[in-house]
């Protein structure tokens, strides 16, 4: 499918290193992926970072970037939705509000991400036929250049069966139409592989999934197959999924880091790095989660990508590409287009009348 220019709005005020790393990441993804950049947050501290990028050789033209003031952050302590409706001119409500009006067709945020979820569902709502929204994560596997889509991975703790449901079916979407996985094949994940394993929840769930026309159903996964390749979606609540992301990105992290503490003792191991330093990059490609750039809300009547609050440019960047990818490929109408197939193969015919 041809790509076409997208507005992406971002909340340049939410993060840890907000809004420095934010603009860095915008400005990267102005002048690399045909793409008009909405920094929405305080003018004067966005402005300065701008100015900043000047005598940058890649600074793109001033005409991809635009600041749209806001003045109100909702900070990370906050309780969301009493903090969105006291901070009406709040950076995140704004971008929200960009794509509500077709200003924009994405919004990324690294800020509170209970505030960009809670945002979402009051400016955007809900896909028709979704009940709870997603957040997804895509995962490195042991098979070269193949990922797997985790989902969800922190937006709803607690989960019913039909939830679950409507996760693998958005996965499978997205697996096909974003990742180019033209037979996806998800899992449910579980402390077994047999269909007689886990709590009532895995067993409901695994029914519904067996039933579902529209899911590519191949069992249970365990926790070893996450990141096997055998699986390209695997379903679980946030709860588990949350668990699951923050110790993966532990271990990338920890990975990382005897790599670089042992491969650096001694002379021979200063050689050896130089001569290891392409397939050492390569490897942190692979694993570094800020490769990955944040998380699709999926389930939501708009594309909005949540990001990690210790984002730094590059995270920022991977995850504008993300949402461009998500533009590029039309998601959110294939997903609507899925759960209005699925509510006419579920639909209870009615009674003939006798003649």
């Amino acid at each position: 499918m041809g790509s076409s220019r997208a507005r992406i709005a971002i909340d340049a005020m939410g993060g840890d290193n907000a809004p420095t790393a934010i603009v860095t990441g915008a400005l990267k993804a102005a002048s690399e992926l045909d793409v008009d950049v909405l920094l929405v947050g305080d003018p004067d501290k966005i402005d300065s970072c701008l100015k900043e990028h000047q005598k940058d050789a890649n600074f793109p033209n001033l005409n991809q970037v635009e600041i749209i003031p806001a003045d109100e952050v909702v900070e990370m302590h906050e309780e969301p939705l009493s903090a969105l409706k006291r901070k009406r001119n709040s950076s995140i409500r704004v971008a929200m509000e960009l794509v509500k009006k077709n200003q924009a067709q994405a919004i990324i945020s690294a800020g509170h991400s209970g505030a960009a979820m809670a945002a979402a569902l009051l400016h955007l709502g809900r896909l028709r036929g979704i009940d709870r929204p997603a957040i997804g994560a895509i995962f490195p596997t042991i098979v070269p250049n193949k990922s797997v889509l985790i989902l969800d991975v922190g937006a709803n703790v607690d989960c019913r069966p039909k939830f679950l449901e409507q996760f693998a079916v958005m996965g499978t979407i997205y697996s096909q139409y974003v990742l180019g996985v033209e037979e996806p094949k998800v899992g449910l994940l579980n402390i077994g592989e047999e269909p007689s394993k886990g709590n009532d929840q895995a067993l409901r769930t695994h029914q519904m999934l067996v039933d579902n026309p529209l899911v590519p159903f191949f069992g249970n996964a365990e926790g070893r197959d996450i990141l096997s390749g055998n699986f390209d979606v695997i379903v679980c609540d946030g709860f588990v999924g949350n668990v699951v992301l923050k110790f993966a990105e532990g271990l990338g992290e920890i990975v990382l880091n005897i790599l670089k503490e042992e491969l650096t003792q001694g002379i021979q191991g200063k050689i050896g790095v130089t001569l290891l330093k392409p397939s050492l990059k390569r490897f942190k490609q692979r694993v570094d989660h800020v490769e990955r750039g944040g998380g699709l809300l999926l389930g939501v009547a708009g594309i909005c990508i949540i990001t990690h609050g210790s984002s730094q440019g590059a995270t920022v960047y991977n995850a504008i590409r993300l949402a461009k990818d998500a533009i590029d490929h039309n998601v959110i109408d294939r997903m609507q287009s899925q759960f209005e197939l699925q509510k006419q193969l579920t639909a209870v015919p009615e009674p003939t009348p006798e003649s």
